[in-house]
C-alpha cells in the first residue's frame, strides 16, 4: 500500500498491513524515534504524487462532464473524455 504520511502509524495502518502480507510504503514522519527503520520507495511515492494530482485535476471537470449522468456507462464515457482531455493538454 503506498500512503501518505498521515498514514504512519503502527498499531492502526502498518501492523494490520503486515498481517495482511501487504507492505506499506509509507514515509515515516519526522517525529519517529527511528525513522530509517521504515524503509520508502521514493520513486514510487513520486508516481503516487503523479495519480493523486491527476484525480484532483480530474474533479475540477466533474460539473461539466460528468455530474448529470444518470447510469454508470456514461458516467464512465465521461470520465474518459476529461482524462482525454487532459491528457491531451
Amino acid at each position: 500500500m503506498i500512503g501518505d504520511r498521515g498514514y504512519d502509524a503502527d498499531s492502526r495502518v502498518r501492523d494490520v498491513l503486515q498481517k495482511a502480507g501487504k507492505t506499506a510504503m509509507i514515509p515515516p514522519k519526522s517525529r519517529r524515534n527511528n525513522p530509517e527503520a521504515y524503509v520508502c520507495d521514493r520513486g514510487l511515492y513520486k508516481k503516487r504524487h503523479r495519480i493523486e494530482n491527476f484525480f484532483s485535476r480530474l474533479k475540477e471537470f466533474r460539473s461539466s462532464d460528468t455530474q448529470r449522468e444518470k447510469n454508470s456507462r456514461n458516467f464512465l464515457a465521461g470520465v474518459y473524455l476529461t482524462a482525454q482531455k487532459l491528457w491531451l493538454s
